[in-house]
């Protein structure tokens, strides 16, 4: 019998909003907003960089950045328009309507388009906890109790909230990703064909925790 997929996977659970590690360290996401920087004057441009600099340098943690290339699918956008062709009335709108996603349609074929996505990856260990009464050691399997996943959580969430504060300040919007999205932003890393045609597996609200 093969292996189950899962036990390829990094993490073990994913509770609250949390990513829990096999390791049993925890990890938060932020969602991060995106400006354009070759639209700033110069001198807009050496302020941003100051203000993430000073970012940078006002954590006592580590932190993960990914930026995820995503090929975006407008196959709906297409079928929207060609039904609103078809409803028009108007000739002329008809007509425009057409052209327009015939225009659409050509820039699509000339090159794929993309989207960028820009994540932050806040860690917390078990044992940055003060007194937390037990010891990791490598290949020993062992529960996390409730009573330390709370406090690893309040102390994770505090990281979170600090890092978007820090990158509000440069401009940027940062909003933690709950448990439901991150089911689905794993999901979509590992099924990235299936999640380009928009794709998601069903998941039952009731059930996340």
């Amino acid at each position: 019998m093969y292996p189950a997929t899962q036990q390829f996977l990094e993490f073990s659970e994913i509770k609250e909003g949390v990513v829990i590690l096999k390791d049993k360290s925890m990890r938060g996401i932020l969602m991060v907003s995106s400006i354009n920087f070759a639209l700033k004057s110069e001198e807009e441009q050496n302020a941003l960089i100051y203000q993430f600099q000073n970012f940078l340098n006002s954590l006592d943690f580590p932190c993960q950045i990914i930026v995820r290339s995503r090929r975006l699918n407008i196959t709906g956008y297409f079928e929207k328009l060609k039904e609103l062709e078809q409803k028009q009335k108007n000739e002329l709108l008809k007509i425009q309507t057409a052209e327009y996603r015939k225009f659409i349609e050509s820039l699509v074929e000339a090159g794929s388009i993309m989207r960028k996505e820009f994540y932050v990856v806040v860690p917390f260990f078990l044992s940055e906890i003060a007194g937390a009464g037990f010891s990791i050691l490598k290949g020993k399997t062992f529960q996390i109790s409730e009573d330390n996943f709370r406090r690893c959580k309040e102390q994770l969430w505090q990281r979170m909230e600090f890092t978007a504060m820090g990158l509000h300040r440069c401009g940027l919007n940062a909003i933690p990703l709950t448990t439901l999205e991150l089911i689905e932003l794993f999901w979509s890393w590992h099924h990235p064909q299936e999640a380009e045609q928009g794709y998601y597996p069903q998941i039952i609200p009731e059930l996340i925790k």
